[in-house]
């Protein structure tokens, strides 16, 4: 009896010792945790993110998630913030390639191994949009009228992000050279596309599908390996001849040396979010196609992306690290 007392009684002690370091090892100490999105509200990035924690938020987990929008600098004042945030759970970061292309262009000294990744979530393909006022209708036309006028075509794109590296790597990939000027955000380079301010745009069917049926805006060709079923109309790239194709991967980050405990805790809960069959309906509506990703293999793809992105910030001499 007391050989089974003092068994017992062992059991209990490292039951007191063991559980509370596991449970403190995954703790995240805040009762709302804050997804910073470094773009405008009501914008693309944020009405994708924001249906994904809604559905994530659903799930009744501890902490539930705030997106917080902390706009500028084409978004890298949201990401010096989120890069500066403690590592313990509290502030989450939503990310795409313009992470990378900032660095790349020299705008910000860290890149996206400045955080750590938690899960991708979606990908929305990428157009080359136009003003209705341009005499060509499809990217060969764009092509042919470029090489006409060097440098004299209008491309909207905040300098430094993926708006302007589409325009970059279409450059390189079809012998052009495009006049780049800069917009801060998808509505400000929309609105300088819809008033005939600039000529070239990069668009997508979550901002611009209605202006598209609507004959308000051209959608000269869409940089996917396929048609789009969303704009069937709508040629992909390489049907007109030019091999590219490029689109914005979304996923969420968390800041570096975040431990593996609050990762999985985070990567759990996103990923069950894409599997929910109303999430997928809303995102497709919006444009945009779920493309989910666990830690591991966004690590894998954020560097497969990063080597692809700086081979063509050097070739086409925007390199500045």
């Amino acid at each position: 009896m007391r050989r089974n007392q003092l068994f017992r009684f062992v059991l209990a002690a490292l039951a007191l010792v063991l559980v509370p370091m596991t449970l403190s090892a995954a703790e995240i100490p805040c009762s709302t945790a804050k997804l910073i999105v470094p773009w405008k509200a009501g914008g693309g990035t944020d009405i994708i993110f924001r249906v994904v924690v809604e559905a994530v938020n659903k799930q009744k987990l501890k902490p539930q998630i705030q997106v917080v929008n902390i706009t500028g600098q084409g978004g890298n004042k949201g990401a010096k913030e989120a890069r500066g945030s403690k590592p313990d759970g509290c502030t989450l970061f939503a990310m795409h390639q313009s992470a990378i292309t900032s660095y790349l262009s020299g705008r910000v000294d860290f890149t996206w191994d400045a955080f750590e990744p938690v899960a991708m979530l979606t990908n929305t393909p990428s157009i080359i949009g136009a003003s209705k006022s341009v005499p060509y209708n499809d990217v060969s036309g764009l092509v042919k009228a470029a090489q006409g006028k060097p440098e004299e075509i209008l491309a909207g794109g905040t300098l430094g992000s993926t708006s302007q590296f589409i325009f970059l790597l279409l450059e390189d990939s079809a012998g052009v050279k495009f006049k780049h000027i800069s917009y801060d955000g998808t509505r400000e380079r929309m609105t300088a596309l819809l008033a005939n301010n600039i000529q070239l745009g990069e668009i997508n069917v979550t901002a611009a599908q209605k202006y598209i049926k609507t004959n308000e805006l051209k959608a000269l060709g869409i940089a996917t390996p396929q048609r789009d079923p969303r704009v069937p109309d709508v040629k992909t790239l390489k049907e007109q001849g030019v091999d590219l194709v490029f689109g914005l991967d979304r996923g969420v980050m968390l800041p570096k040396g975040t431990s593996a405990e609050i990762i999985k805790h985070y990567e759990t809960a996103f990923l069950k979010a894409m599997n929910d069959p109303a999430v997928t309906s809303q995102l497709e509506a919006k444009g945009s196609l779920v493309r989910a990703l666990n830690s591991v293999d966004y690590r894998k793809h954020l560097t497969q992306t990063f080597d692809t992105l700086k081979t063509t910030a050097i070739k086409v001499g925007i390199y500045k690290q």
